[in-house]
């Protein structure tokens, strides 16, 4: 992931200065969609492995909390 960082970086940094062409556009949006579902994954896998207690001491999963709001 650190390399597909740094390359959107490099990108984000040529369009500014230069602009890219159709196969570095192309390139850009591939790798941030990528870096966005990577980040999405990370978090919904660290929200699963969340309880809550409550106040009046019940506890809620929220892996199974989610089933049910869906």
């Amino acid at each position: 992931m650190d390399e597909k960082i740094k390359r959107i970086n490099e990108l984000y940094h040529k369009s500014q200065a230069e602009g890219l062409n159709e196969e570095e556009l192309a390139e850009q949006k591939r790798l941030r969609q990528d870096y966005i579902a990577s980040v999405r994954g990370n978090l919904t896998s660290q929200l699963k492995g969340i309880t809550v207690v409550n106040p009046d001491g019940t506890v809620v999963d929220m892996k199974k909390r989610r089933k049910k709001l869906h």
